[in-house]
């Protein structure tokens, strides 16, 4: 009989996973709406794992910042519960390495943008969003090559005309390294940049922007405040700037040609909107 207890709770998928995570992944799969993400891209052939599914599960990877695919393969493995959440036949082996691999790197970025956009106007139709106080900030992500290694000893890393030769549309940036005041505050890396407009109010992203690194706040400003434009309907706004962004040219002057900007953007909107 013991044998036949302990053969049970091996079985229960349940057991091998902590119940609070097991109820957030099953809250946010529930409300995340794939609509736009085509789940299928052929119609004939063999079709393969579940494009949702695969989506989810790479959603998983960034929730509990997984750095390596092993890690994410491993994990699902182990919690066979947030498998099945993300859509996965757990009674059939699950993908391997190279399943996700190629899936992330075919993955189109505008699908991606697509199913934000749908999430964004649904929590603004919910009242989760009020959009009415928000702000402009940005990431480095660093491009994976030699110059960004700290152990690496080539020479002239950071040198504008020693391009990285494995991604070449990166860009010579700088970013914040510290705080302190007996420590180094900035350094330079290759790579690129992502603008996110935030909603203040809850700090949860309104829409997003990738460049290169060597592009500052205050030129994408204007554009993705009309995207978001686009996205969720125009209203009174308070805009935030992150202090410390340098601006060319008259600093008054470039601040008050950005908020007529800002306010003939969204008065602009506000009169389509209306018509």
């Amino acid at each position: 009989m013991t044998v036949i207890y302990r053969q049970l709770i091996m079985n229960d998928i349940a057991s091998f996973t902590s119940q609070p995570k097991a109820r957030f992944y099953d809250e946010l799969f529930m409300h995340l709406n794939l609509d736009s993400f085509p789940e299928r891209l052929y119609a004939k052939g063999r079709q393969g794992y579940s494009r949702h599914a695969m989506l989810r599960a790479g959603i998983v990877m960034k929730c509990e910042c997984f750095e390596y695919i092993t890690d994410l393969v491993d994990y699902l493995n182990n919690n066979l519960l947030i498998a099945y959440y993300c859509g996965f036949d757990i009674t059939k082996k699950l993908p391997e390495y190279h399943t996700f691999d190629r899936f992330f790197n075919r993955i189109n970025h505008d699908l991606l943008v697509e199913v934000m956009k749908t999430q964004v106007k649904e929590l603004y139709e919910m009242g989760v969003l009020d959009a009415s106080f928000i702000a402009l900030d940005s990431t480095p992500m660093e491009a994976n090559t030699k110059q960004n290694n700290p152990k690496s000893f080539a020479q002239r890393k950071f040198d504008p005309e020693n391009h990285p030769t494995c991604d070449q549309d990166c860009a010579l940036g700088v970013h914040t390294a510290s705080n302190q005041q007996n420590e180094k505050k900035t350094t330079f890396y290759w790579g690129y940049k992502c603008h996110i407009l935030v909603d203040c109010m809850t700090g949860l992203p309104i829409c997003e922007m990738t460049t290169g690194a060597n592009v500052a706040d205050s030129t994408v400003a204007i554009e993705m405040l009309e995207k978001a434009n686009r996205i969720i309907p125009p209203q009174r706004v308070y805009f935030h700037r992150r202090q410390g962004l340098r601006c060319q040219g008259d600093l008054q002057h470039r601040q008050g040609c950005l908020r007529w900007r800002l306010r003939h953007s969204f008065e602009h909107a506000a009169h389509q909107e209306s018509e």
